[in-house]
């Protein structure tokens, strides 16, 4: 199915002509957080040109990787169980990508997804299961989420919810995840507002997500 044929035998290979392609594991990325219509994938990825989209869908479902399916009188694009199996990839790729994330430029925003899957990336289960079960509902430019953290479980969802901290952050949250800004300098500095809530509960996050950069 790909477009792409290096003409060599190997798994490495093989992968890279399946999803390696310009903006196949966007696509990946964004169905790991949840089925998408064809307007929300393209929402979600706004530079994408349309004809692109299309054939990349149809490509991967060629490839057994997604599938079409009724719901809700709509359809929408899901992953199936071996498209499935590239979340620890992506997972490990963003945690690779996030070692060279400098500043975005003034053109790049942070959708909902991309978030969603930064934090399952950044989410260490063996801290949290140690802490007291916490709610966050967490504003990153224009994605809004609530993220839920009860022992080794994370579930990041869309909407409103009692939480336990609500925060806005920019781009600079990158560097209270990284641990080079201490939770209450990033209060201090403006890079993260706090809306209601315990302002010490930041530190929670900060040791519940982190990446080194």
């Amino acid at each position: 199915m790909a477009a792409r044929d290096y003409g060599q035998y190997g798994g490495v290979t093989r992968g890279l002509e399946l999803v390696g392609e310009r903006w196949t594991l966007l696509i990946v990325r964004d169905l790991l957080v949840g089925p998408r219509r064809y307007g929300e994938l393209a929402g979600g990825l706004a530079r994408i040109p349309s004809n692109i989209l299309a054939v990349r869908l149809k490509e991967l479902q060629a490839a057994g990787i997604i599938r079409r399916v009724p719901h809700s009188r709509v359809i929408v694009y899901e992953l199936t169980p071996y498209g499935r199996e590239l979340e620890p990839v992506v997972l490990a790729l963003g945690a690779w990508g996030f070692k060279s994330l400098g500043d975005p430029r003034e053109e790049q925003v942070i959708t909902p997804d991309a978030m969603t899957m930064d934090l399952r990336t950044a989410f260490r289960p063996q801290v949290a299961e140690q802490l007291p079960a916490t709610a966050y509902a967490a504003r990153f430019g224009h994605a809004e989420l609530l993220i839920r953290v009860v022992g080794s479980t994370l579930d990041v969802t869309r909407g409103d919810g009692p939480v336990d901290l609500a925060f806005a952050a920019g781009p600079g949250i990158r560097r209270l995840i990284s641990g080079e800004l201490a939770p209450k300098r990033a209060i201090e500095t403006g890079v993260v507002e706090v809306l209601r809530g315990r302002r010490a509960l930041l530190g929670r996050f900060a040791s519940t997500f982190h990446l080194a950069a």
